[in-house]
């Protein structure tokens, strides 16, 4: 399904790749047959602004909004079952799903990255997307009303993807459930993560000899973040 590939660019880091694909991109959602007409006119006016705004400005503002917190992470095991190790197994399955079906991936990102689960979706016809978009609707929702409540126009591709799940979102509910949490991308909030995670990496040193250095921030997230349990539409639950 090719919109899955336009959503899944429209997510990724701006570059000018981006913009001047914008023609083909606008072309795919025109073409689509699936997506409600608001919604496809929704994200053709996001399309035209993410390819009018200078790429740089577009750098910054995609950097603070989804590399701050963990609140718009843009990771879906980050938003699930607390802190919980299991992420660990849950990224081996995933993996192994995507190798099962011919998507090979580098080392860049890790797989439960919005953006990489889109690409595969493009991959797969129509009757197994639905069920992946199902699985994780819970959380297009929520993200869908943190990036709305933030004024972000990146609110309209988890808009969209909610509509192809099928799924409804009870806007009034998480509307206010995200007014009443805490932002996580103060300087305040990230200074609390930042001091929390060296005293959880000096109590891990002092207790296993046998671990190695920290290797950046996406390598301690394999160990810190949360864990999704996607089951894949080709296997029993």
């Amino acid at each position: 399904m090719q919109l899955m590939t336009v959503l899944a660019r429209m997510l990724e880091y701006p570059t000018t790749e981006l913009q001047a694909a914008r023609d083909d991109l606008v072309a795919v959602v025109l073409e689509d047959s699936r997506l409600p007409r608001r919604h496809k006119e929704q994200l053709l006016e996001t399309l035209d602004r993410l390819c009018a705004v200078d790429v740089m400005d577009l750098q910054e503002a995609y950097v603070g909004l989804f590399d701050r917190g963990r609140a718009t992470s843009l990771l879906l095991f980050e938003h699930v079952h607390g802190e919980s190790r299991d992420r660990g197994q849950a990224m081996v399955d995933l993996m192994d799903t995507y190798r099962r079906n011919g998507l090979d991936i580098d080392a860049r990102e890790l797989p439960d990255y919005l953006p990489l689960f889109l690409e595969y979706l493009s991959t797969r016809p129509w009757d197994e997307i639905r069920p992946w978009l199902e699985d994780i609707h819970h959380i297009l929702g929520l993200l869908g009303e943190r990036l709305y409540q933030r004024q972000s126009h990146y609110h309209v591709v988890m808009d969209a993807l909610l509509a192809l799940s099928g799924r409804n979102a009870d806007r009034q509910a998480l509307a206010k459930l995200v007014a009443a949490e805490a932002r996580d991308d103060t300087p305040e909030a990230l200074d609390k993560v930042w001091e929390e995670e060296m005293v959880k990496f000096v109590d891990d040193q002092g207790s296993s000899c046998g671990q190695g250095e920290m290797v950046g921030q996406r390598r301690r997230e394999l160990d810190q973040v949360q864990v999704l349990h996607l089951n894949d539409p080709g296997q029993p639950a």
